[in-house]
């Protein structure tokens, strides 16, 4: 089994930037890829950005390219979603979710994950 704990949200005003985490535990060498959502009120999860976990390859939304980057960390487990430029539409709940069955690419389903966090709560305010 692998966890994911999402942290680094907040309040910001549009052009700010931020930085979410999302911290891996447990069989983390099962990864395939961490995957970036985010839901708003109202709306469906929408699929943000992915990276693979053994191979620096990223992939995003076309909404979010150039302003949001994906990177992680190997020795802390940890991925990171740099968040630049923001507006108030990429208001949203943020979840980070692990891919350990698959090694589909780059996977923009929610069912292309298995393991998902609690989710941090992004408001960008105008």
């Amino acid at each position: 089994q692998v966890q994911v704990v999402e942290s680094g949200g907040g309040l910001v005003q549009t052009g700010g930037s931020l930085r979410l985490s999302c911290a891996a535990s447990g069989r983390t060498f099962s990864i395939q890829r961490i995957g970036w959502f985010r839901q708003a009120p109202g709306k469906e999860r929408e699929f943000v950005a992915t990276i693979k976990w053994s191979v620096d390859v990223r992939f995003y939304d076309d909404v979010v390219r150039g302003r949001f980057t994906v990177t992680r960390d190997f020795a802390k487990n940890t991925v990171y979603l740099q968040m630049n430029s923001l507006k108030a539409e990429d208001t949203a709940v943020y979840y980070c979710a692990a891919a350990t069955r698959s090694p589909l690419w780059p996977g923009v389903r929610s069912g292309d994950y298995d393991s998902w966090g609690q989710g941090t709560q992004v408001t960008v305010s105008s």
